[in-house]
């Protein structure tokens, strides 16, 4: 066998060969095969259309070249190798379309037509799931790779065409995305709404209050809002100053009275288990993790780790899925657990079933669970890193959450009458107070919430009251607040309107977020996304010259297409021509028509001075991301990294921010002596020195610094804005 060798093997003399993606899938697969099987790994796709050139025949039905990709070709000769001596070959890909496709791209790299031939799939690597699958084994289902191959080639006309456009347009390495370049817009169109959002100013009146009978030591305070005057039909709004001081003067020395009292029982109900799109939104939420960390840790997860004695073991189901069902078994495994740590009453008389979240959805046929719910947390947590414990973590609680009772709450509303004997009117103040009655799911796990959508699960507390009683005013406010804009899109938030509106599937949400910040066409600030001047230029030209591309229902449209190709219902051909034909007219036309940006135009101006010609330095961002740059340019080509404004602690020279070299290369902060000094580090240098020992502080998480010197880590006293590097 080959020195670096992928393979992974079974005891020798198999008889039958069995074809995964990786080496951790193949290792748990081979544990629970036995001497028969031999597990080896495409290490993922092995053929592709080619790069460099477009390698595919528009005019001859748009026919694919594909070729073996380059680093695959030893592995698909070990592979080729392997079949020859085996009585069968079982082709175990993922479930979803993707996998299906790498299934038939592997029958014809390794030439594996004339042997005898079996795919099997398996939503998680368990030893009765995978006995299973391979007793019913079937043909590779050529309507899902017919969809994955259109998606495909969908991708490579529009990437071909349209990047060098931008090239001759823009500027040259830019490309753009049929689905990356619709969420880009989604992110644009944000920005645009905040900056054209108009804030208007508004007051509102609230009181603190007291039951008569208590005193401010002993009893307990509660606050209620204005809302209306009574007889007034029309809502109450105080626009200014002035009115909120005319309500302020009648309310003085008024009078405070219980009028109204509603208590309603109220269900909350568990959110369903995990799909992909709602993992990786609730790992944003409360993980801090991206979509692509969050899918690579699941696809460790899933594939397998090494758990004590039980070795290589799948910890939860398939990670590319929406589909909210559960397997019986697993429902029943999971009602036990809950009885048995939580008690009966946490259990509902029938599982939960939950309804299909996405329509039409073709993709894998279970949520997103663990394997086996007995194999808690805790209890595995030596064997799994900390993200992966954090993950799986999540994942757990989601699913046994989703299998337990309602949260049962009383839910207070209270209405109180303000007025006195010099004032016609009759103020309405209301408050609402939350008794939690019964905890259920609610015990284990809360759902995380968006920006716009904070929890209310903070709720004041209210005395005992009852109709007719009077209260004291402890004290008026009047407030001044503005209507705020909506917020720019988080990773979670992002996510959900994708999947809202219909743009993507499971296993390009991660793809397409990664893309737009590789790009440098979005950056993500204090976590929400905001876009650059070059991605607000290129959206603003491909959605003046490609509406339908860009069109948010247009896209969705393709995608429901490419749905019914993987149900069999339409043809993937006439599909792409029916796109193509227009789209191409499109293109030439814009190769005619559009105006060539100037490169000015998306340069940042600074107030740094050029120390070479006293012209003044913009930030210009080159393939390696940004840098100063002298704008005098041709004529000054003097260039420089960005400071950051904190001295490097080994040589007092200024760190300067950095990126790796390659597509995805990583953003890091070096010192500007380098090569004669190496410091450097990966979190954003803060200006704030360490509160132990005064050395150099880094920002890791949100709101959060740890010292490159000593052990400080956590929240600084008077906290600057700490922003993590993308």
């Amino acid at each position: 066998m080959a020195k670096n060798s992928v393979i992974v093997e079974s005891p020798a003399k198999a008889k039958n060969l069995v074809i995964v993606e990786s080496p951790a899938k193949a290792r748990t697969m081979s544990k629970y095969l036995g001497s028969n099987y031999s597990v080896k790994a495409s290490m993922g796709h092995v053929r592709d259309l080619p790069a460099g050139k477009l390698g595919v025949e528009v005019e001859d039905n748009f026919d694919p070249h594909y070729v073996i990709m380059a680093d695959k070709k030893k592995i698909v000769k070990e592979l080729k190798e392997a079949s020859k001596n085996a009585t069968a070959v079982y082709l175990a890909t993922d479930s979803d379309r993707e996998g299906e496709a790498i299934s038939w791209h592997l029958v014809n790299a390794a030439n594996l037509k004339d042997q005898q031939i079996h795919r099997v799939t398996f939503h998680e690597i368990t030893k009765e799931a995978i006995q299973d699958a391979f007793n019913n084994p079937r043909d590779i289902d050529i309507k899902m790779v017919n969809a994955q191959q259109a998606r495909r080639i969908l991708d490579r006309l529009v990437g071909y065409r349209l990047s060098p456009l931008l090239w001759k347009k823009v500027r040259p390495n830019l490309s753009a995305g049929r689905v990356q370049s619709v969420a880009l817009r989604i992110i644009i169109d944000r920005e645009t709404e905040i900056q054209k959002f108009v804030t208007n100013e508004y007051w509102t009146i609230s009181v603190n209050l007291l039951k008569d009978t208590e005193t401010v030591d002993s009893g307990t305070p509660f606050k209620a809002t204005l809302n209306s005057i009574k007889g007034q039909k029309e809502t109450l709004k105080i626009n200014n100053e002035q009115e909120a001081n005319l309500i302020k003067t009648d309310l003085t020395e008024a009078t405070y009275q219980v009028v109204k009292i509603v208590t309603k029982e109220s269900h909350n109900k568990p959110a369903p288990p995990f799909i992909t799109s709602t993992l990786q939104q609730d790992a944003s939420r409360k993980l801090r993790f991206s979509s692509r960390r969050t899918m690579q840790i699941a696809q460790q997860l899933y594939e397998g780790l090494s758990v004590g004695t039980e070795g290589e073991v799948g910890l939860i189901t398939y990670m590319r899925t929406d589909s909210t069902n559960m397997a019986s078994s697993a429902l029943k495994e999971a009602k036990s657990y809950i009885i048995s740590e939580f008690g009966k009453q946490y259990a509902p008389t029938l599982p939960r079933v939950y309804a299909k979240k996405v329509k039409g959805a073709q993709e894998a046929h279970e949520a997103i669970r663990p394997t086996s719910i007995k194999k808690d947390p805790d209890s595995i947590r030596s064997y799994l890193t900390s993200d992966q414990y954090r993950l799986y973590q999540l994942i757990w609680k989601r699913t046994l959450a989703s299998q337990m009772t309602d949260a049962i709450s009383d839910v207070t509303t209270i209405e109180i009458e303000a007025s006195h004997n010099n004032s016609k009117n009759r103020y309405i103040f209301s408050t609402k107070g939350t008794v939690l009655k019964f905890p259920g799911f609610r015990i284990l796990y809360i759902e995380g919430k968006d920006d716009s959508q904070q929890s209310d699960n903070e709720s004041p507390k209210l005395p005992p009251l009852v109709k007719e009683a009077n209260l004291t005013c402890l004290k008026l406010v009047a407030d001044q607040r503005f209507t705020q804009p909506p917020n720019r899109y988080t990773e979670a938030g992002l996510i959900k309107i994708l999947e809202e509106q219909g743009i993507g599937r499971p296993s390009t949400y991660a793809p397409i977020i990664s893309t737009i910040q590789d790009r440098n066409y979005v950056e993500k600030t204090k976590g929400h996304f905001t876009p650059t001047k070059l991605g607000t230029i290129v959206c603003n030209l491909l959605t003046t010259h490609f509406p339908e591309v860009m069109s948010i229902d247009f896209t969705a449209g393709m995608e429901k297409d490419l749905d019914r190709i993987a149900q069999g219902e339409e043809e993937w051909v006439p599909m792409l021509r029916k796109f193509y034909e227009p789209f191409d007219k499109a293109v030439e036309k814009a190769i005619e028509e559009a105006e060539r940006i100037p490169r000015s135009t998306f340069d940042e101006e600074t107030d740094e001075i050029c120390d070479k010609c006293e012209s003044k330095m913009v930030i210009k961002t080159g393939r390696f991301g940004k840098f100063l740059a002298c704008s005098a340019f041709p004529e000054c080509r003097n260039a420089k990294p960005i400071k950051t404004g904190v001295e490097c602690p080994e040589c007092k020279g200024d760190l300067v921010e950095r990126r790796q070299k390659g597509k995805r290369g990583k953003i890091f902060y070096g010192c500007s002596n380098y090569p004669s000094c190496n410091f450097a580090l990966n979190q954003k240098p803060l200006t704030t020195p360490c509160p132990d020992c005064g050395g150099l502080l880094s920002a890791y998480s949100s709101g959060q610094a740890k010292c490159t010197k000593c052990e400080f880590k956590g929240r600084l006293p008077e906290p600057e804005t700490l922003e993590v590097a993308v």
